[in-house]
C-alpha cells in the first residue's frame, strides 16, 4: 500500500529527497511514510484493520485490538480474520473477495444481540501493485475519553459533569448514572443542564452532535494491549 503524505518545510528527513535520489534514499522515504501511516492509525479511536482478500491481517491498530474482545462479532485467531458466528463467515468472505477484486465497498451487519456490530469494508485498490481490504470497526461511544475530556476543559466543565458527559456519550440514560453515582435523578439533571449552557447546547440532541463530530483520536496515556 502506498501513502501520501504533505511534508512540512525544512523537515530534516526528506527536505533532500527528490525524485532523482538514489534507489537507498527512497527506500528510506518510502520506509518513513510507512512508520508514519503505522502511528496515525494507531492515533485513531476507530478499529481500522488492513487485510488481504484471503482475510490475512496486515496491520490491526490499538483501537482494533480493543475491540475485538469476546464481544465483538470478528476476532483474529492464527493472524486470520474471522467471524465468530457461522452464518457471518460467507457474507465476510464475500465481501472481503469483492473488495480486493472487483473494487466494491460495502456495511456488514454482524453477529447477534450483545455481539451485533456494523463493519464497514473499503477496498485499498487504486494506483498500488497489489490490492489490499481496509475494515472500520463502529465505535462503542459517541466519543473517547480523551476527547471528551478535552470538550470538557474547553468549556470549563466540573469533574461530576465530565463523568456524567462521559456517561451520555456512552450511551447510559441520565436514571442510570444517577444511580451509578449515587444521586437523585434531579441533581443529574441538573448536571446536564449545566453542561449544555457552558457549551452553548439547545437540547441534549445538540449536545451528542457535539460529541460526535469530535476528532476521535486515542490518549497519549493508554495502556498498551497485545
Amino acid at each position: 500500500m502506498s501513502s501520501t503524505f504533505a511534508t512540512p518545510v525544512g523537515s530534516p528527513a526528506l527536505s533532500s529527497f527528490n525524485p532523482r535520489a538514489s534507489h537507498p534514499e527512497r527506500r528510506q522515504a518510502d520506509s518513513l511514510s510507512s512508520h508514519w501511516m503505522s502511528l496515525v492509525l494507531e492515533e485513531l479511536d476507530y478499529g481500522v484493520l488492513l487485510l488481504n482478500a484471503a482475510g490475512r491481517v496486515l496491520h490491526c491498530n490499538l483501537a482494533a485490538r480493543r475491540s475485538l474482545d469476546a464481544s465483538h462479532p470478528l476476532e483474529i485467531s492464527a493472524n486470520q480474520i474471522r467471524s465468530r458466528e457461522a452464518k457471518d463467515a460467507a457474507p465476510l468472505a464475500d465481501a472481503l473477495l469483492k473488495a480486493e477484486r472487483e473494487g466494491r465497498r460495502c456495511l456488514l451487519r454482524l453477529g447477534d444481540g450483545e455481539r451485533r456490530a456494523n463493519v464497514v469494508v473499503v477496498p485499498l485498490n487504486k494506483d498500488v501493485s497489489q490490492a489490499a481490504v481496509l475494515l472500520v470497526l463502529e465505535r462503542g461511544q459517541l466519543c473517547g475519553d480523551l476527547a471528551a475530556q478535552w470538550f470538557a476543559l474547553r468549556y470549563g466543565l466540573t469533574p461530576t459533569e465530565t463523568e456524567v458527559l462521559k456517561a451520555l456519550s456512552a450511551g447510559v440514560r441520565p436514571n442510570f448514572v444517577a444511580e451509578q453515582q449515587g444521586v437523585a435523578i434531579s441533581t443529574v439533571r441538573t448536571q446536564i443542564q449545566s453542561i449544555r449552557a457552558k457549551s452553548g447546547a439547545d437540547s441534549i440532541g445538540e449536545l451528542m452532535r457535539q460529541l460526535a463530530v469530535l476528532p476521535p483520536l486515542m490518549s497519549t496515556l493508554r495502556m498498551e494491549v497485545n
